[in-house]
């Protein structure tokens, strides 16, 4: 039996805990048993959408085991073994038309999420098809993404060259930073969400919901959506593959994606040996 204060572990996925190949290591997976066993509570806590992560959590066996996500950078919060929404939060309709007008200005794709699929105005772009690999999803041509949307949206996304991504959040963030974050995630991918949806914010909210204190956290990522949510966690860690910036702030550096950085954080953090 485990004698670990934490009782609770946010996992990042792309980076994170699959390998860079998109893969979940037998060694990973383990741990994250283990963990389970030792009663700790799971979080997958990606900016996939959550069509993104249940395949992930299927491999987990979340849905028997129990455990969470946390799809959107939060924007859902997915009960798997209840397999019901405890947590969601939408995009205001009438942001949408803006983003996707600013991102044709700027020469850049806005993409969402249509079921199990990827929708963009520019399907064959490189960064959709990144976004795409991501989740193993198909992509469909849609001409007109705010006429086609008659549907809750959680996130969207504008994706290409950081250089034209940067003057292109700069007018979103003046036509409605009062009711979007806007965000990067990687250099090239910039992340649109409700007003205060962020990992941190809705890891707090699913943490009251459990009765789990902060300081019973451990959060592991290597994105630079991951940052807050490692600066709340009680132990913050960050993969040896992060960005400088995650390095920085994080309170430990565990081994790379391919070096099953997440088991090592288990044993010696949960599992303790």
């Amino acid at each position: 039996m485990s004698t670990t204060k934490y009782k609770a572990l946010a996992l990042d996925l792309d980076g994170t805990l699959m390998d860079s190949n998109k893969r979940l290591s037998e060694a990973n997976k383990q741990a994250i048993w283990a963990a389970i066993d030792a009663k700790i509570a799971i979080i997958l806590a990606s900016g996939r959408p959550l069509f993104g992560v249940q395949p992930v959590a299927e491999l987990l066996e979340l849905e028997k085991r129990g455990g969470f996500i946390l799809a959107y950078n939060g924007g859902n919060i997915w009960d798997c073994k209840a397999h019901k929404l405890v947590y969601k939060k939408e995009i205001p309709s009438n942001c949408i038309t803006n983003i996707c007008e600013v991102a044709n200005e700027f020469d850049v794709a806005p993409l969402t999420y249509y079921g199990d699929k990827i929708i963009s105005e520019k399907a064959h772009d490189e960064y959709v098809i990144k976004e795409a690999f991501c989740n193993n999803a198909e992509v469909m041509q849609i001409d007109d993404i705010p006429a086609f949307v008659d549907y809750p949206v959680a996130k969207l996304l504008i994706v290409g060259e950081h250089k034209k991504l940067l003057p292109a959040r700069d007018k979103l963030l003046n036509l409605n930073g009062n009711e979007l974050d806007i965000f990067f995630s990687e250099d090239y991918f910039l992340e649109i969400v409700p007003k205060n949806i962020r990992k941190d914010v809705s890891i707090d909210t699913l943490l009251l919901h459990l009765g789990i204190r902060q300081s019973e956290l451990i959060a592991c990522g290597d994105g630079l959506n991951d940052i807050s949510m490692i600066q709340y966690a009680g132990l913050g860690v960050a993969m040896k593959n992060a960005y400088p910036d995650v390095k920085e702030i994080a309170d430990y550096i565990a081994p790379s994606n391919d070096e099953n950085g997440v088991a090592e954080v288990i044993k010696k953090f949960i599992l303790q040996k």
